[in-house]
């Protein structure tokens, strides 16, 4: 008797099998044992004699079932939603006849075949698309197959770091099995568990939102499974060395986005660097006997060093010419090595307390950002720029050391860059050690005089405390001077003289002055003028000075002022004044206060009126309003329905 009778007893149709057939488990039933004995006869096992097999077993003989009856029903397994639910099943079967049945090759798929004939009877739309079914099974194995071994693989190689790390699975590592070996996050925990380990969950969902909100920057994109070309090979970088090398695909993937598709590409030799620590990547051209395809660019990802390309070379097993854009890299090289020297230079001019907090190096400029608790004045820029000058001048020679453990290179005065993390070994930049010794990977110039000429740009503050500078070198830095020149000589030609050019533009501008208050004093008058004008337009409606018009004034303070001046001049005043000023539509109401407490008027309730006639709106306080629109032809007949308007409010 069950503890809590109700009508939801528990019993599924697989139990109420086990019931009736009198079995001790679901999968000794005749709704399991079928797929169960295929598995085992392909297997060369014996179901029941090893727990770990049976398991597997059971597993795969489960999870066709979701597999197949979802892919028959529509629902094709993929990156998102559901269809990352049917991928998730599918891969946790595979990994388990990957390692406990040995099968190295797709099996999965030839479950359907047996899954179809059981359930030809109940569930027909199985049968009648098995091939396509099997097809996409076959391709799902085929995918994670590539990289289910390597990752593996690396588990094995890391596990011993996991158990010092309190038998813990980091977060970054679960995110790279995930992202780089597809591996779902219930299958590295699944494998963890065998191991005695666990997972940290929540620095898997730390990376995984990071990855997300790149995906968002990226406009909604999806990407497919990395496809293998050459298993077990990792990519020699030759960058500092070479800018051409022979390269092998070793794999590739595709990448789609709403507005356009493109490659990753990994090759086993590149001279092609990824974009990092501020540097952006390189460009230039994967060439083959059959073609010549364009790598726009180069990005790092989880250690991998990805070409994007638009489309796929023909041939993937050929060798290519991998070519590096040498003129864009000897730009970046250059704005690069300009870089480690503004920093000693900031260093020197401003103090010690100037360091790195983010970085920008492209061809064109380079972008520095950096702790400072004040504007740099142009004194202390021009400084900072003439001791970069001098060490170009100077060609101070590369000093380049790789693999200096850590603690050596921070024994040599190495400053760390902002957002760079380090191994045990790294790379050392020196031009001049006592001058500016940095840790970096980027690409350099063999001696600072490449660089040829530093100028800064502009400076300005990006956060509290954080300054940055945007300057340029080489030959984009000698055309920003020759703009600068151009411009010069052109504001001499139109001062005409070639000598004292401040104190030319100075006199200029005292002239405009001079000339400005001339014409405001003209401007008064014409309003003064414009007022008695006014003055002796006034007519009386009903013991209201009535006064519409419209005006010429140049500006909206000038309209304002005569509405107020006409104020102080006129008793009993309700003024409407319409103006065109600068193209746009502009009308005033002006009423004086007794109007406003003893006969209800309202400037605001009016000029909301009148401003229809201009296609606008417009409001304000009960004496004083004023209104904007659109149309300038309005403009004449608001004189004439103000009267109207007037009226029949004394009236009303």
């Amino acid at each position: 008797k069950l503890p809590a009778q109700h009508v939801d007893t528990g019993m599924g149709f697989e139990r109420l099998c086990m019931a009736i057939q009198g079995k001790r488990s679901n999968y000794d039933t005749d709704v399991f044992q079928p797929l169960i004995q295929f598995i085992a006869k392909e297997a060369g096992v014996v179901y029941g004699e090893n727990e770990k097999v049976d398991i597997a077993i059971r597993v795969m003989a489960d999870h066709i079932r979701a597999i197949a009856f979802a892919i028959s029903d529509g629902q094709l397994p993929s990156n998102n939603k559901a269809g990352y639910v049917i991928r998730r099943i599918l891969r946790r079967a595979v990994r388990y006849s990957f390692t406990f049945l040995d099968f190295k090759k797709p099996f999965l798929y030839k479950l359907a075949a047996v899954l179809a004939d059981q359930m030809e009877n109940v569930f027909p739309e199985l049968k009648a698309q098995l091939s396509f079914v099997q097809r996409v099974i076959e391709e799902e194995e085929n995918a994670f197959l590539r990289t289910l071994e390597n990752g593996l693989k690396r588990l094995d190689i890391l596990e011993a770091k996991f158990k010092e790390n309190n038998n813990t699975i980091d977060g970054k590592t679960a995110f790279e099995l995930y992202d780089t070996f597809g591996f779902p996050l219930d299958l590295t925990a699944l494998i963890a568990r065998e191991k005695g380990l666990k997972v940290d969950e929540t620095g898997f969902g730390v990376e995984m939102e990071q990855q997300k909100n790149r995906s968002r920057n990226a406009s909604a994109s999806e990407q497919s499974d990395w496809m293998i070309v050459q298993p077990d090979v990792e990519t020699e970088f030759l960058g500092y060395e070479h800018d051409v090398a022979d390269s092998h695909i070793v794999r590739y993937r595709q990448v789609k986005t709403k507005n356009k598709s493109e490659y990753h590409i990994v090759l086993d030799r590149t001279p092609f660097y990824a974009e990092s620590g501020g540097q952006v990547g390189d460009t230039g051209y994967l060439i083959s006997d059959l073609e010549q395809i364009e790598v726009l660019d180069t990005k790092k990802e989880n250690d991998l060093i990805l070409h994007i390309t638009s489309k796929l070379p023909q041939n993937l097993e050929a060798t290519f010419r991998s070519e590096v854009d040498v003129e864009r890299r000897n730009l970046i090289r250059k704005n690069h090595s300009a870089t480690h020297l503004l920093h000693a230079a900031l260093r020197k001019v401003l103090g010690e307390h100037v360091q790195q907090k983010g970085s920008l190096v492209n061809e064109k400029v380079l972008r520095f950002d950096f702790s400072h608790f004040s504007k740099v004045t142009d004194e202390q820029l021009r400084e900072v720029e003439t001791i970069v000058n001098e060490r170009v001048r100077q060609a101070i020679p590369l000093e380049e050391q790789r693999n200096v453990p850590i603690a050596q290179a921070k024994e040599m005065g190495a400053m760390a860059l902002f957002g760079e993390k380090y191994g045990e070994f790294v790379r050392v930049i020196a031009f001049d050690r006592d001058h500016s010794v940095e840790l970096c990977g980027g690409t350099h110039v063999y001696n600072t005089g490449e660089i040829g000429y530093f100028k800064i740009l502009s400076e300005s503050s990006v956060a509290a405390g954080v300054r940055r500078i945007e300057a340029t070198t080489a030959a984009t830095a000698e055309e920003h001077m020759q703009q600068q020149l151009n411009e010069l000589n052109a504001v001499r030609e139109v001062l005409g003289t070639h000598s004292n050019i401040s104190g030319a533009v100075q006199k200029l501008q005292e002239d405009n002055k001079a000339l400005q208050k001339q014409l405001e004093q003209f401007e008064l008058k014409q309003l003064t003028s414009l007022k008695e004008s006014l003055v002796q337009k006034a007519q009386s409606i009903d013991g209201v000075n009535f006064v519409a018009e419209k005006v010429d004034v140049s500006t909206a303070d000038y309209l304002k002022k005569l509405a107020f001046d006409m104020r102080q001049a006129v008793d009993n005043l309700v003024l409407v004044l319409a103006a065109e000023i600068d193209g746009k539509p502009q009308i005033a109401v002006m009423l004086s206060d007794n109007l406003v407490s003893d006969r209800k008027l309202n400037a605001s309730l009016m000029v909301r009126e009148l401003a229809k006639e201009i296609k606008g709106g417009g409001g304000g306080q009960p004496f004083y309003a004023t209104a904007g629109g659109k149309d300038t032809s309005g403009l004449q007949a608001v004189p004439s329905k103000a009267a109207d308007l007037v009226k029949s409010i004394i009236n009303g």
